[in-house]
């Protein structure tokens, strides 16, 4: 008795198929369509500082440029941070006239690495992360190397998701794009060793933000 060959089989079933009428196809998706639900430009701060919160860090408010010396100076005194480096000249002059210590200069900066105070290029809402470049005085080496990294930066750099914080980075510098953007979502963490998790493993310990309020009321 002859049996049909496996090939045959499955040519029979593709001839079967391709008889019946075609399946009801579902509408192609829009992928130009935003993923999330937009953020209210209203909400931005809450919800920013909720998501900052859960990745481990220190989220402080400031009502005003005065109310954030005087938090940075409580701070530093309570986390009893000797050495301060902040390499900014806009902010070293203002944190001088607030009267708190730090030090300015990179040669001693192998030595007093405990605690930096950077700016920022931007605060991405979505995932409650800091946007860096090394367009700033800070910088690579500031958001890296200290135990402590801080990070003073205005409700108004907040922005809704990543590419908004990019495209607010090229309009800023155009043609001089910044050599390296960096996203800083909480301290530095690692579980590779036993899935144990450990602080600080490839950079700072704590990382705090001073966000200071300059939207209209």
């Amino acid at each position: 008795m002859y049996e049909a060959k496996s090939k045959e089989i499955v040519l029979r079933r593709v001839r079967e198929a391709l008889a019946k009428s075609a399946p009801f196809l579902p509408p192609t998706p829009d992928f130009s369509s935003p993923l999330h639900q937009p953020v209210q430009l209203e909400d931005m701060s809450i919800v920013f500082a909720e998501n900052f919160i859960k990745t481990a860090g220190i989220f402080v408010y400031c009502e005003n440029e005065e109310d954030f010396f005087d938090q940075l100076y409580v701070y530093k005194k309570e986390q009893n941070l000797q050495h301060l480096c902040i390499w900014e000249p806009n902010l070293q002059r203002a944190v001088h006239q607030a009267g708190i210590d730090f030090i300015a200069d990179e040669e001693n900066f192998v030595q007093s690495i405990e605690a930096s105070l950077t700016t920022c290029e931007a605060l991405i809402t979505r995932t409650g992360s800091i946007l860096v470049s090394s367009a700033n005085a800070g910088g690579r080496r500031l958001s890296i190397y200290p135990t402590t990294h801080m990070v003073i930066a205005k409700a108004s750099q907040l922005v809704p998701d990543i590419k908004d914080g990019l495209q607010r980075v090229r309009d800023k510098y155009k043609e001089n794009f910044p050599s390296m953007i960096s996203l800083v979502s909480g301290p530095s963490r690692t579980a590779d060793i036993e899935k144990t998790l450990v602080m600080g493993a490839h950079g700072p310990k704590q990382l705090v933000l001073f966000l200071i309020d300059d939207l209209p009321h």
